[in-house]
């Protein structure tokens, strides 16, 4: 696997990252582990408060770091409550956002999809340039492909109206060719926009499980075997080794693809999954497995 050892590090020298807007002190965590300058995602789980994001991206500004909250449609009430956290994740440093429609079955108001929140013009008006949008390797769990697509495609639209700048965020996924796939669809549909690939980060199996079932990522989890498996194996911790060395052969032999480097789901445990991704970054790695 020369190729995939020469070009893993590579791929990771520009990462994103995670955190969630329940985590105690992100932005100490990060301190550690973290070149300045990298971007950190904070996601928006249920039950977290608006405001508490506000604080973690100041917090992580504060630190050096490139704060982009989730904005999720769902969670809000209504067009005043949005410009205004906009305009607050706007003074605590926040230029990109990504924007996602939310797995919540009830919409706090209006809004239920990222088109939705798009059409408001509240990003423009708040000054946040940078938009993040999410595309699927694998099946929607909800979503048909065709829908999806065409989503893209009009919020895509709806962002460059805007005067802004899009870029793309794929779900974590377990194989790589589906997301070599979805990146070479996306540049046949003429679609230029940057793609950060989602990858999970070092975790146990059962988490894995479990979100990979939470995110509806069906075609691929059976990388991880049966249930079965699952349970018999849980202090197994899984690590993407081996899917990162995949996509950067695979990778290496076609540029054009415009990947603007991996995104990592660290599923609360940003120290793990960071010094992971330095180690594979300074040296190529261990075992797909410890």
């Amino acid at each position: 696997m020369p190729d995939a050892i020469t070009h893993a590090p590579d791929l990771l020298a520009r990462y994103s990252i995670e955190v969630t807007a329940r985590d105690s002190d992100p932005a100490a965590a990060c301190a550690g582990v973290l070149r300045p300058g990298t971007e950190v995602f904070i996601a928006f789980v249920p039950s977290a408060r608006h405001d508490r994001v506000v604080a973690i991206a100041g917090a992580l500004t504060a630190a050096g770091f490139v704060p982009v909250p989730h904005l999720v449609a769902r969670s809000f009430r209504g067009y005043t409550q949005l410009l205004d956290h906009l305009i607050a994740l706007r003074g605590a440093g926040v230029d990109a956002a990504l924007v996602i429609g939310g797995d919540s079955d009830r919409a706090e108001g209006p809004y239920a999809s990222a088109f939705d929140l798009l059409q408001t013009g509240a990003f423009a008006r708040a000054g946040i340039r940078r938009i993040g949008l999410a595309c699927y390797p694998e099946p929607h769990r909800r979503i048909d492909r065709a829908h999806l697509d065409a989503a893209l495609e009009a919020k895509l639209a709806r962002v460059a109206q805007d005067g802004a700048d899009a870029f793309l965020v794929s779900q974590f996924c377990l194989q790589a060719e589906p997301i070599v796939a979805l990146a070479r669809s996306l540049r046949q549909r003429g679609i230029s926009a940057p793609l950060r690939i989602g990858i999970a980060g070092p975790t146990d199996r059962r988490k894995l499980w479990k979100y990979a079932l939470r995110c509806g990522i069906g075609a691929s989890i059976a990388a991880l075997g049966s249930h079965i498996d699952v349970v018999r194996d849980l202090l197994i911790r899984e690590t993407p080794d081996a899917l990162v060395h995949d996509l950067a052969a695979r990778l290496a032999n076609e540029p054009p693809l415009g990947i603007a480097g991996l995104h990592i789901f660290s599923f609360g445990g940003v120290t793990s999954a960071a010094a992971w991704a330095n180690g594979l970054r300074a040296g190529g790695g261990a075992a797909a497995r410890g």
